[in-house]
């Protein structure tokens, strides 16, 4: 997902998706711990989409302080 894209979330769908991801990213730690893993690649997109979305939050939340 695409930063542009997240930008456009309103918060409430951002929410959505940022709990989306963390329960993908949980259930495919679980299939690797049971060897049922077939794209680790996976993993590292996961990290840096929640990483995507963690900040656009962040950047909301800091944003009516700043003015």
């Amino acid at each position: 997902m695409l930063s542009k894209d997240i930008r456009e979330l309103p918060p409430v769908e951002l929410d959505r998706k940022l709990r989306e991801q963390h329960d993908e990213l949980v259930g495919l730690r679980l299939k690797q711990s049971s060897g049922q893993v077939e794209n680790t690649a996976r993993f590292k997109e996961l990290r840096r989409d929640i990483a995507r979305l963690e900040t656009i939050k962040r950047e909301r939340q800091l944003a009516p302080a700043a003015k």
